[in-house]
Order: structure tokens, then C-alpha cells, then sequence
């Protein structure tokens, strides 16, 4: 399955690369197609990727993991190499 990470991270100067990691860590198989958005194909759940993540903000920051589906689909303005990437992976 494909998830969406989103986050707003709410200190400024903050050192976030452990989160960027982590993210990294959980699949090989993701897209960073915006400063604050993930796509990452993966058998885990929203709540485990989560949990797995939870350590690496602070408290005040703002973390979203939800599953994309092409059901009824999605639209937008992204760069083609995103379009591609969602293409071959959401199903």
C-alpha cells in the first residue's frame, strides 16, 4: 500500500534529519515530492509508521500518515515524475 506522510514541523532551526531518516527507514520505495510530503510504499499500517515516527517530532508538531487509494481517485497539480510515481503505485 501506498501512505502519505504529511507534517508541519513547528520549530523553526529544529535538527529534523532523525525524522527525515526514519521516514527514509521504513521503505525503500518513496517520493518526497514537497518540502513537508512523503509517499512511501509499505505493508505497514498508518498507525505503525506512526508509531515508528511518533519519537522524532516534538510535541507540538503536526504528523499525518493516511493510505492513498485510487478510489475515487485523486487530482492536483504536481510535477510528472510524482503523476508517474503515484501511477505505478497506488492501485
Amino acid at each position: 500500500m501506498v501512505l502519505l506522510i504529511t507534517y508541519e514541523l513547528k520549530r523553526p532551526g529544529q535538527d529534523y534529519d532523525s525524522l527525515y531518516e526514519a521516514i527514509k527507514g521504513i521503505s525503500t520505495i518513496w517520493h518526497h515530492p514537497l518540502t513537508s510530503h512523503w509517499f512511501i510504499q509499505t505493508s505497514l499500517f498508518p498507525q505503525q509508521v506512526w508509531e515508528r515516527l511518533a519519537s522524532h517530532i516534538d510535541k507540538n508538531d503536526n504528523l499525518l500518515v493516511i493510505r492513498v487509494t485510487n478510489i475515487p481517485g485523486y487530482s492536483g497539480w504536481m510535477s510528472k515524475e510524482t503523476w508517474n510515481w503515484l501511477g505505478t503505485k497506488v492501485y
